[in-house]
């Protein structure tokens, strides 16, 4: 993983905004209906030139394929894995349980189901990870401009199993550690192909207000240690340095005023066998958590990926608001600028078509951040 000693570097979270027809296709795939191939992977590699792109021209230095083949950012291994059949209802946020009306209709909904485990799981469609891979490294090749690093998102084993519910496995252990040991082969083949691996884990944090939210913070805490471990499991083979861990209480607009304190689950993140952690501190319900950090201080050698811009809104964060979170990371990461990266604090499309923020408005914030992390960066260094 890209350490600079020059200039603080920017990335985001994975997700970027799909076109329209992008969308309409994966929506067909995601309902488990007939889609034309060929039309459907013209479309997602033309999307992902694009995205490709625009992050190099928005001056984003660590670059992913935007997930744009992607029906979700979790629910893209039922795709590629077997073991998954029927359908069940997700809990909904706590807060938005209570507040039904802030839920914003013109989010496209691609699924109101999941799917849950009805068998043994297999990782079947290895070539597909592949193909994801080498597709970012060819289009990125073909570009005019080249970024600093390349990185690839995927889902962690405790998301996967909470979003999927169990119907097979004895326990909720069981279920995530055979998760955990088909994941990893997804995890290595993008390390081997090298790019860091970015390990998505909302239920580190959001799942204490969906799945756990009528459970006292000690058994939360529990679920996260198991989780915790058995990411650890899938990725004993790969080097921590090739690894960051995105945490975050979900890309949805409410109140969140039911998250979990970062306080609460901070020392537990820390046991993670990772080099960097993603997170949210832009928002409004989080912004303040920089302090956290200066409390329970990151592992030696652990970066810093801090969120400066908020995914959900339309506003353009200033180059100088973004210069002055930086400096605040900087802060909780001990003063060392270069244990500190510029990103965001979740994925704007992090389900095909629920973006909510307009997709040209995406990237004047990440122009924003580009700027706000060269004001940083000639105060820091």
């Amino acid at each position: 993983m890209l350490r600079s000693d020059a200039r603080i570097l920017t990335t985001h979270t994975g997700s970027l905004p799909r076109p329209a027809g992008l969308v309409s296709m994966l929506g067909s795939v995601s309902r488990g209906e007939a889609v034309d191939q060929p039309a459907l992977d013209a479309a997602a590699q033309q999307a992902i030139s694009d995205v490709v792109s625009a992050q190099l021209a928005a001056g984003v230095d660590v670059i992913n394929n935007g997930e744009q083949s992607r029906v979700s950012f979790s629910t893209y291994v039922t795709q590629r894995m077997s073991g998954f059949g029927g359908a069940w209802t997700r809990r909904g946020h706590r807060d938005q349980n209570e507040s039904p009306s802030i839920r914003r209709s013109r989010v496209v909904q691609l699924m109101s189901d999941v799917p849950t485990c009805v068998g043994p799981l297999s990782y079947d469609c290895l070539d597909l990870v592949e193909q994801e891979c080498q597709q970012l490294l060819a289009t990125v090749d073909s570009s005019y401009a080249k970024p600093q690093e390349l990185f690839m998102t995927a889902a962690s084993p405790g998301i996967v199993a909470l979003t999927m519910a169990n119907r097979y496995y004895g326990n909720h252990e069981e279920y995530v550690f055979a998760l955990a040991g088909e994941l990893r082969k997804e995890y290595e083949i993008i390390v081997r192909n090298g790019l860091t691996l970015q390990l998505d884990c909302p239920d580190l944090a959001m799942e204490r207000h969906v799945s756990y939210q009528d459970e006292p913070l000690s058994a939360f805490r529990d679920v996260v240690a198991l989780h915790v471990r058995a990411i650890n499991y899938a990725l004993s083979d790969i080097p921590r340095d090739r690894v960051r861990l995105h945490v975050c209480w979900g890309n949805s607009e409410g109140p969140h005023h039911y998250d979990v304190p970062l306080e609460d689950i901070l020392d537990l993140l820390y046991d993670a066998k990772v080099g960097a952690l993603v997170m949210e501190m832009a928002n409004p319900r989080h912004a303040h958590e920089h302090r956290v950090y200066r409390d329970v201080p990151l592992p030696e050698g652990m970066l810093l990926v801090a969120g400066v811009i908020d995914t959900k809104t339309n506003y353009v964060e200033h180059p100088r608001l973004v210069a002055d979170r930086l400096h605040q990371a900087v802060a909780a990461a001990g003063g060392d600028p270069t244990r500190v990266l510029a990103g965001t604090d979740c994925g704007f499309d992090t389900s095909a078509g629920s973006n909510r923020v307009e997709p040209g408005i995406v990237w004047l914030k990440l122009q924003a951040m580009r700027e706000g992390a060269d004001i940083a960066s000639r105060e820091l260094f």
